[in-house]
């Protein structure tokens, strides 16, 4: 029986780990230690730094399963996604490493091992590609593996050769493609592997990294070559279960069917509505994933992207008729399928359910908002006398509002409009992406210095051993004066130590770092900040204040006792406040960011609205509960998964490693940490809230103090009560219902003063109205009017509409030097006189154009100076109409 894609992963991961690699959890697909990428599109890229020789791990051998997501390049066009049998935006990466270890002959064995008798597949329909100068890995697919040479494809760099970058490490790879047999390719002669057609498919990517080039383009061989391969799991999986669509495998089945019933569909009912569903079960996946993650919708960097396939998936739920929210059900289906593989999505169910269903929400009301912007649009188009939209409206639609390209040309056809301005459109396309790359900062680790590479490189690792002290001795391993390696440093140097030990604690986790003051046998140096630059190197940065400072020297390193008693007071009421948080909103709380300070701390978490008073009330009250119970806090380092399976939460940015801390607030708060804390809940005094904004859509802020500075926060609220109360003449209990009265009154005066204007207006129209004549019986009004653009002149028809009762009302405005028309017909003359004839008679009067409905029309033109000619040719006008009527 062909195996499940849950089998077929597990098998791969357990085929590596019985040849001695190591099982390494997938990564996020938000890259935490690579700042040039938006996502994580491959499973080497955790491993990127093993690969450039600057972080040592304890295993030189590495598989893992790893969640990918790409939206680009040449295979991931997000338009074909649901189109073609394999473009996805997220898949999982199979990969096997080495960082040194084994080169060629165990990767090229270890794959056909797993393909043959693993997988099963029937060594007659594997082809091999090698790159077309690699000797070494023909001749070990012939003579060790047992490849016949015939089988043995020699390309070149475009399609067997890897690089990391335009530098650094590079080489030859060699692929693993199965013959899918005819009836799947293209059916011309010269089909072969490397053929684009889908008859010769590429199971398995084998990278021997084994250059290092540099920039004149020279390879020089490393002197530990290593390895890196990729076989997507969707692909493999179809390809075992005899499918020739990785949608027909059992990964995505499950998936389509929740979203076909929803619809009240099947698949495979027709080849559109199954685009659709495709396109569903991909986004579905992709959007549960990377809100599991921690991305949210927003309107740039990675949050952009998950909105832009979100509203995809949505749009194509309404081709199917799907009015209301469904993608977050079908989410829910892509957790059960991928649960087991990725807990974190089980314990983040909740929390996907709502950043999904909000979204869908939220474009649902952009969608019809969308809709009214576009009919404005047309409206000042007509009133312009042009026939197509312009490229900028068009790209605002598909922008700010989710409208593909292809709906607003359907609108405008059914409009009458000739089209969009497609130049203008891929224009303000090209100009959005050149703003996206703008703005987008990167993420992760900043590069640090060559002698801080060189230390990490070799293993070197600074113990923090201030969980149970504040001071410590330990000899100096480097110290660096501008990034560049010194011997000594002295007084008014600014300088970086690093020691074997310290008691310092380096920004991490969103708490700051730890001051105090370094000692040596001939100088003395000022902790001004710690910082952890990658890996678990710990980096004091200093200004020395007496003598002098040498490497290897024996320093005492003292913490400030202060500074950092009321960081930890700050760090636990973070952990009190994010319970408290849980507890009143809901589950779907997630921590999403952090600042911990001696002065303050701000607390960033997921919700979708700003907290109300009463829930600020109820936290505040929730933690300094909390705070007076004193609870002892128990902390305990043990594995991930014992940690897990406790029930402890795990912050979404962080990368956990085999061994973990745990923090527990005993009935309160169980949280993976590595920060420092209070001993007791006690010692945190008084907790209270500052701030609560919005910082990204589906995430908002708290900003708190805790202790003496939140007892001068609360003793300053008393002081500005007190002054208003002097302001409003009263006591401090009154406060509060002078303040509504005196609101009140304000509001009663501004409602006479609407409706004084309101009066006017009125008075305005029916003075017009006074000019009204009567042509074949019917009332006509033409005349020249106050109005700026074509809504107010609008918004005064209606008024006058309103007024008439039955009739034709033509008004002519200037509007930044243009000339603006309007003619109204009111519906009981429709059948007789029609408002848009009359228009196309008049625009070319002011050099413009126009037209429009029988009831009400628009034009435009650019000879102001007509307006009272046109006009003039009204009660004429209406006369013909009124006697082709008969």
């Amino acid at each position: 029986m062909p195996k499940t894609g849950n089998q077929m992963r597990e098998l791969f991961l357990d085929y590596f780990r019985r040849q001695g690699h190591q099982v390494v959890a997938s990564s996020s697909v938000v890259p935490k230690d690579d700042p040039s990428l938006l996502f994580t599109n491959a499973g080497m890229v955790q491993f990127k730094n093993c690969f450039l020789g600057q972080d040592k791990r304890d295993y030189v051998r590495a598989a893992t399963c790893q969640k990918c997501f790409r939206v680009s390049g040449k295979h991931n066009d997000l338009e074909n996604v649901g189109r073609t049998p394999r473009h996805h935006t997220f898949f999982e990466m199979l990969g096997n490493f080495s960082f040194g270890d084994y080169f060629k002959p165990d990767a090229v064995r270890f794959a056909w091992e797993l393909l043959t008798q693993g997988y099963g597949l029937d060594p007659e329909r594997l082809w091999v590609s090698v790159h077309e100068k690699d000797d070494d890995a023909a001749l070990l697919w012939e003579k060790e593996v047992g490849v016949r040479p015939g089988r043995i494809v020699r390309l070149g760099d475009k399609d067997n050769f890897w690089a990391m970058g335009d530098t650094g490490p590079c080489g030859p790879c060699s692929e693993i493609h199965i013959d899918q047999g005819p009836d799947a390719g293209c059916g011309e002669a010269g089909c072969a592997v490397g053929c684009d057609c889908d008859r010769f498919l590429e199971l398995w990517n084998l990278v021997f990294m084994q250059y290092d080039r540099d920039v004149s383009g020279k390879m020089t061989p490393l002197p530990k070559p290593s390895i890196d391969t990729g076989m997507g799991l969707e692909r493999i999986t179809a390809t075992v279960q005899g499918k020739l669509s990785n949608y027909d495998s059992d990964i995505f089945q499950p998936i389509l069917h929740r979203a076909a019933e929803l619809a009240g569909t099947s698949y495979g009912a027709g080849p559109e509505s199954d685009v659709s569903l495709r396109v569903i079960a991909d986004h579905a996946r992709a959007c549960a994933i990377l809100v599991g993650d921690g991305v949210l919708p927003s309107n740039e960097g990675r949050g952009y992207v998950l909105r832009r396939i979100l509203r995809r998936a949505a749009r194509h739920g309404r081709k199917l008729g799907l009015q209301k929210p469904f993608l977050h059900l079908v989410a829910q289906t892509v957790i059960d399928q991928m649960g087991g593989a990725y807990p974190n999505l089980l314990e983040s169910r909740p929390f996907v359910d709502k950043v999904i269903v909000s979204e869908e929400e939220r474009f649902g009301e952009t969608l019809d908002t969308g809709l009214k912007l576009l009919t404005d649009a047309l409206a000042e188009a007509r009133a312009k006398g042009q026939s197509t939209l312009g490229g900028e409206v068009a790209f605002k639609l598909y922008d700010t509002y989710g409208f593909p390209l292809d709906l607003t040309q359907t609108i405008l056809e059914e409009e009458g409009f000739g089209g969009v301005d497609e130049a203008a459109f891929q224009a303000a396309m090209q100009e959005q992406k050149t703003r996206s790359r703008a703005a987008w900062k990167g993420s992760g680790e900043e590069g640090i210095s060559p002698a801080l590479a060189a230390l990490r490189a070799q293993g070197v690792k600074t113990a923090f051993t201030g969980y149970d002290g504040l001071e410590g001795r330990s000899p100096v391993l480097l110290l660096l004066v501008e990034g560049q390696e010194a011997q000594a440093i002295g007084v008014g140097q600014v300088a970086e130590v690093v020691t074997a030990q310290t008691p310092f604690y380096g920004e991490t986790g969103g708490q700051v770092g730890d001051v105090g003051q370094i000692t040596g046998p001939h100088g003395k140096a000022r902790v001004l900040d710690t910082q952890r630059p990658g890996g678990e190197l710990i980096v004091h940065q200093v200004e020395v204040i007496e003598g002098v400072i040498a490497q290897g020297e024996e320093l005492t390193l003292t913490v400030d006792g202060q500074a950092r008693g009321a960081i930890a007071a700050n760090h636990t009421a973070t952990h009190l406040l994010h319970a408290a948080l849980r507890q009143r909103l809901g589950e779907h709380v997630k921590q999403a960011g952090s600042l911990v300070s001696p002065e303050r701390l701000r607390f960033d978490f997921s919700h979708f609205q700003a907290m109300t008073p009463e829930d600020i009330r109820a936290v505040e009250r929730s933690v300094n509960a909390g705070i007076r119970q004193n609870i002892a806090l128990d902390t305990q380092v043990m594995d991930l998964n014992e940690a897990m399976q406790s029930g402890a939460m795990a912050l979404f940015e962080e990368r956990y490693g085999d061994r973990v801390r745990l923090v527990c607030i005993p009935g309160v708060s169980k949280e993976l940490c590595g920060g420092t804390h209070a001993g007791r809940t006690g010692d945190i005094g008084l907790f209270k809230i500052v701030g609560e904004s919005s910082v990204a859509a589906g995430v908002r802020r708290v900003e708190a103090l805790t202790g003496g500075a939140a007892l001068e926060a609360v003793l300053a609220q008393e002081d500005e009560l007190a002054r208003a109360a002097a302001a409003l003449k009263g006591a401090r209990s009154e406060v509060a219902d002078k303040a509504q009265k005196l609101t009140q009154a304000l509001k009663e005066r501004e409602r006479e003063v609407e409706a004084l204007k309101t009066r006017l207006a009125g008075a305005g129209s029916r003075d017009l109205l006074a000019d009204a004549v009567e042509i074949a019986g019917v009332k006509v009004l033409a005349a020249r009017v106050e109005a700026d653009n074509p809504k107010a002149l609008r918004e005064l028809s209606d008024s006058l509409r309103d007024r008439i009762g039955s009739g034709i009302v033509v008004l002519g405005a200037e509007g930044e030097g243009k000339a603006l028309l309007l003619a109204l017909v009111t519906k009981d003359l429709v059948g007789r006189f029609h408002a848009g004839n009359l228009v196309k008679v008049l625009a070319p009067l002011v050099g413009g154009g126009g037209g429009g409905r029988p009831d009400l029309a628009q034009a435009g033109g650019q000879n102001p100076a007509a307006l009272d000619q046109a006009l003039a040719q009204v009660p004429e006008l209406v006369a013909a109409q009124a006697q082709g009527a008969k």
